[in-house]
């Protein structure tokens, strides 16, 4: 299941999870949420996502030293 939501900064717009749908021109998340994960992501400004990834570049350089 994708969502896709218009918001500001978010901890969305820093998972690995949220990309840019080029057919569709918006992010969508491409988390496969359930239906009870949908509903609270959906309902609530804080929702603490178990699929959330850093979308940090640097950690497998940093893993490396």
């Amino acid at each position: 299941m994708k969502a896709a939501r218009d918001r500001s900064l978010s901890s969305c717009d820093s998972c690995v999870n949220y990309v840019y749908d080029e057919d569709c021109g918006y992010y969508v998340c491409e988390a496969d949420l359930d239906e009870d994960d949908m509903v609270k992501f959906l309902s609530s400004q804080k929702f603490h996502c178990s699929y959330y990834r850093l979308n940090d570049e640097y950690s497998v350089v940093r893993h490396q030293m």
